[in-house]
C-alpha cells in the first residue's frame, strides 16, 4: 500500500496521556470506572469509538455519491465494548454500528447501503475477522 497519510500518535499507558506528533490531540487517558478507575480522563475505547464512527460515515457518504443516495440527515454511533476473551483469559473489543437514517432509507435500501458501507471502509477492513461488528439502523 502506499500511504497517502500517516496519523502518529504516542500513548504511555490507560493512564497517561495521548499525543498527536502534531500536537492536535492531547489528552489524558484513564480507566473508566467500570473497570475500576477513577473516569478521569478519555479511554482507548472512547478513541477507537470517536475514530470507527468518523471512518464509517465518511465511508458511507463516498458509497452514497457514487450511488447518488443522499445521506446528509445520516449520523453514524459506533459502541466498543471491552470485555473478557475467553480464548486466552485476556480482553477483547466488539462494537455495534448503529446508523441513523432517513425514513427513505429504512428497511432494505439501508441494509444494502451498511453492508456496502462496511465492505468499504477501511476499520472495518481491519477488525474484520478479528472482532464482532454489529450493523443497527435506527
Amino acid at each position: 500500500m502506499d500511504a497517502l497519510y500517516t496519523a502518529v500518535a504516542t500513548a504511555n499507558g490507560r493512564e497517561g496521556r495521548a499525543v498527536s506528533s502534531d500536537g492536535k490531540l492531547d489528552l489524558p487517558l484513564g480507566f473508566p470506572k467500570a473497570l475500576g478507575g477513577n473516569d478521569q480522563g478519555t479511554n482507548p475505547e472512547q478513541l477507537f469509538a470517536a475514530g470507527y464512527a468518523a471512518c464509517f460515515a465518511s465511508a458511507m457518504g463516498s458509497i452514497a455519491r457514487q450511488e447518488k443516495i443522499d445521506v446528509s440527515d445520516v449520523s453514524v454511533t459506533a459502541e466498543v465494548s471491552i470485555g473478557k476473551d475467553e480464548t486466552d483469559g485476556g480482553f477483547a473489543l466488539s462494537v455495534v454500528m448503529r446508523a441513523e437514517l432517513p425514513d427513505h432509507l429504512q428497511g432494505a435500501p439501508g441494509e444494502e447501503l451498511l453492508k456496502k458501507t462496511h465492505a468499504y471502509c477501511p476499520y472495518s477492513k481491519a477488525t474484520r475477522g478479528n472482532i464482532q461488528v454489529d450493523l443497527v439502523i435506527e
